[in-house]
């Protein structure tokens, strides 16, 4: 096994580009196949999550102007492209077997060719996912309130967080203004953070459901709006 220094820090996605954070903590992310260490998950915390949360604010203005539509059909023929990469992440990272892998990400490609407006507040959507759908999940739930107009801070498993994190450079790739898809790290003190925030209208869980009742507690407890 490679020695701990010698693992890839992967970094958070904020304001359109990598950000690197010396992060108190980290999570070593394994092969669910063999175990191995791949990558290690900085666990944020409230300063990277107030870095996220401002780069989504500050891009609102421009993303209420721009081609929403358009955008998200060229994320998806982006991700066609890179298909194979993706299931590959996924099957790396959750245990899917190949053809589930695929199946994930052709899913993904037709909720971005698909996307209809769902109800949101606007403003910043702080979505949590975990690690029973790490990438299309989460991603159900973005693309409704980025094509009504808000932009988001998604906080992905740190068990599989490398698809979501893909997925945003590839958001770079397809002229998305940066700070309208953010990747934020962590665990449940990053949820705290983004319950805590003022900027952050709503949380929005996607996947098992007692974890999901961990996080509503916390969105409760500061008042934030919650949906699944």
């Amino acid at each position: 096994m490679p020695k701990t220094e010698e693992i890839l820090a992967l970094p958070l996605w904020i304001n359109g580009h990598a950000y690197l954070t010396m992060a108190p903590a980290f999570f070593d992310m394994r092969d669910a196949r063999s175990g191995e260490v791949r990558r290690r998950t900085p666990l944020g915390g409230a300063l990277e999550t107030q870095a996220a949360v401002d780069a989504a604010v500050n891009a609102a203005p421009v993303w209420s102007a721009a081609p929403k539509a358009a955008l998200l059909d060229a994320l998806a023929d982006t991700l066609t492209h890179y298909r194979d990469h993706f299931a590959g992440l996924l099957a790396e990272e959750s245990g899917l077997d190949a053809t589930e892998a695929i199946s994930e990400v052709d899913e993904a490609t037709r909720a971005l060719r698909e996307a209809t407006v769902g109800p949101t507040p606007g403003g910043v959507v702080a979505i949590v996912g975990d690690f029973s759908a790490p990438f299309l999940a989460p991603l159900r739930h973005a693309i409704p309130a980025l094509l009504a107009g808000a932009t988001v801070v998604v906080k992905p498993s740190p068990k599989a967080p490398s698809t979501l994190f893909a997925l945003a450079e590839l958001t770079a790739r397809c002229g998305f203004p940066g700070g309208v898809f953010n990747i934020l790290h962590g665990d449940l003190a990053a949820v705290e953070a983004l319950c805590a925030n003022p900027l952050v209208t709503e949380i929005r869980f996607a996947g098992d459901p007692a974890l999901g009742g961990s996080i509503a507690a916390i969105a409760a407890r500061h008042e934030k709006p919650f949906a699944t």
